[in-house]
C-alpha cells in the first residue's frame, strides 16, 4: 500500500508509523485513518517488529483530532463510514500484537487524544498538551473519550476533561496518569528508544498474551463504542454540529446558546 498521509518505517525490530500532515497539526481525515489501519495491522503480522511507536510530524502537535474541513460536510450516512474507519484503527491498535507507544510532542487533542489513549504507553514531550474538544464544536468523544478516560484518570476526571474541554499540560497529564512519562522536548526520541530497547528484552509471545489478558476488561466496552457512532453519526448535519464546526474554521467562538433557547 502506496502511504501519503503517513510515514510507515521497520527497522532494528521497531516500527516506526508517523502522521504526517504537519500543515494540518497531524489532524486525520479518512485516507489517514485507512494507512494507519493498514500500517498497524502490518506491524502487527511481521514477525520482525517487537514494538510500535506511534508519533506525529513536526514540533506541533502529535495529531490535533480529525480534520475540520472533511467532518465539517459529513452527514449521517458518510458518518457512520467515516467513524467505522476510526472503529477499524482503534481496533488496529488494540489488537496490534505489541506493544504500542504514542511518543507525543505538542497537542495530543479531540480525535487525537483518543488515539493516545487506544495506544499501550504514552511517553511525552514536555510541550505536550491533551485534552478532548468534542463539545466545543459540537461533537462528543464517544470513541474512547467516554468508555477509557474514566478507566485512566476516575470518573470524576473524566467528565471534567469532556465537559471543560481543557487543555492539560504534560506534568499534569503525567499526575493524573494519563502518560507514563514526561522528559524534555529535546530528550523525546531518545527515551521512547529506551523503552522499546527495554521491551525488546522481552519474550514477543508473552508481551502479546499479556496484552491481550490486559485488554480483556476494557474490550468489554466494544458495544459502547458501536452505539456510540451510531449515536453520533445522528449528530452529524445537525444545525449545533454545523455551528461548532463552522465558528472552528472562521476562527471565532460558537454561539450553542441559541440552541437552549
Amino acid at each position: 500500500m502506496q502511504f501519503e498521509d503517513i510515514i510507515y518505517e521497520k527497522k532494528d525490530a521497531i516500527g516506526r508509523i508517523t502522521i504526517n500532515r504537519p500543515k494540518v497539526l497531524n489532524s486525520f481525515r479518512s485516507k489517514t485513518l485507512d494507512e494507519l489501519a493498514a500500517a498497524f495491522d502490518d506491524a502487527s503480522n511481521d514477525d520482525s517488529v517487537g514494538v510500535v511507536v506511534l508519533s506525529g510530524a513536526g514540533e506541533k502537535a502529535f495529531c490535533a483530532g480529525g480534520d475540520i474541513s472533511e467532518m465539517g460536510e459529513l452527514g449521517p450516512s458518510a458518518g457512520r463510514m467515516f467513524l467505522g474507519k476510526c472503529l477499524k484503527l482503534s481496533t488496529a491498535i488494540r489488537n496490534c500484537s505489541k506493544p504500542v507507544i504514542a511518543m507525543v510532542r505538542g497537542y495530543c487533542l479531540g480525535g487525537g487524544h483518543e488515539i493516545h489513549l487506544m495506544c499501550d504507553i504514552t511517553i511525552a514531550a514536555e510541550s505536550a498538551q491533551f485534552g478532548q474538544t468534542g463539545p466545543t464544536v459540537g461533537s462528543v468523544p464517544i470513541w474512547g473519550g467516554t468508555q477509557m478516560l474514566p478507566r485512566v484518570v476516575g470518573e470524576k476526571k473524566a467528565r471534567e476533561i469532556v465537559f471543560l474541554c481543557k487543555r492539560y499540560p504534560a506534568r499534569e497529564a503525567e499526575a493524573t496518569g494519563l502518560v507514563n512519562k514526561v522528559v524534555p522536548d529535546d530528550k523525546l526520541e531518545e527515551e521512547t528508544l529506551a523503552w522499546c530497547k527495554r521491551i525488546l528484552e522481552m519474550s514477543p509471545q508473552a508481551l502479546s498474551v499479556a496484552k491481550v489478558s490486559l485488554n480483556f476488561e476494557s474490550d468489554l466496552m466494544y458495544a459502547s463504542f458501536v452505539h456510540g457512532i451510531e449515536m453520533l453519526r445522528l449528530v452529524y448535519g445537525t444545525e449545533e454540529i454545523k455551528e461548532g464546526m463552522l465558528a472552528f474554521l472562521e476562527k471565532r467562538k460558537p454561539d450553542f446558546g441559541k440552541f437552549r433557547k
